[in-house]
């Protein structure tokens, strides 16, 4: 089942005296979470509290965020360290892309025999490109770039499909001869 809430930003400070945050980013860009509307937390019930945003703008990889409701620096440092959420439609996502929160857990497939070499525990972001965390049946992890080079596509339906180089999954191969 898609969550209908996602993560969006961490709060990590106060950001003058008026009540603005400094928030990480955990969109694509800062840009996209400084293009929301309206950031959601999420209370101890389990409800999500909406927020309009009154002001944003990315900051590196950081967003200055000022939200309806929060005035001033002391109520600002009081949401330090919560998480943002944005409902799943107000994400903008690229023609043939998808949300890191649909890639999750799906299986990684060879694009061409479709052999399973395990499945995507995590996305970490990188300055070269983004790397997939695989693990394998065996329980090992291995960092697969995420460029054309080795993705082949992705269908949020079926698995991801990659073509490795050798060398990337060998070790599982030669483990998998001698437990026969």
């Amino acid at each position: 089942m898609k969550k209908e809430y996602l993560e969006c930003g961490k709060i990590t400070t106060a950001h003058g005296i008026r009540g603005a945050l400094r928030v990480q980013s955990l969109c694509d860009s800062a840009a996209v979470l400084a293009g929301l509307t309206t950031v959601y937390l999420r209370e101890k019930s389990g409800a999500y509290t909406p927020c309009r945003v009154l002001a944003a703008s990315p900051s590196g990889d950081m967003a200055l965020l000022t939200l309806e409701g929060y005035s001033d620096r002391d109520a600002a440092l009081a949401l330090r360290g919560r998480m943002l959420y944005a409902k799943r439609e107000d994400i903008p996502v690229p023609e043939g892309g998808a949300l890191i929160a649909d890639m999750l857990d799906l299986p990684v497939l060879d694009a061409e025999s479709g052999r399973l070499y395990g499945h995507l525990t995590d996305v970490q972001p990188s300055p070269a490109s983004d790397l997939y965390e695989i693990r394998t049946p065996s329980g090992k992890t291995v960092l697969l770039p995420a460029v054309p080079a080795f993705l082949d596509r992705i269908d949020i339906e079926a698995g991801i499909y990659i073509r490795p180089i050798p060398g990337f999954f060998d070790e599982e191969e030669r483990e998998d001869d001698h437990a026969l």
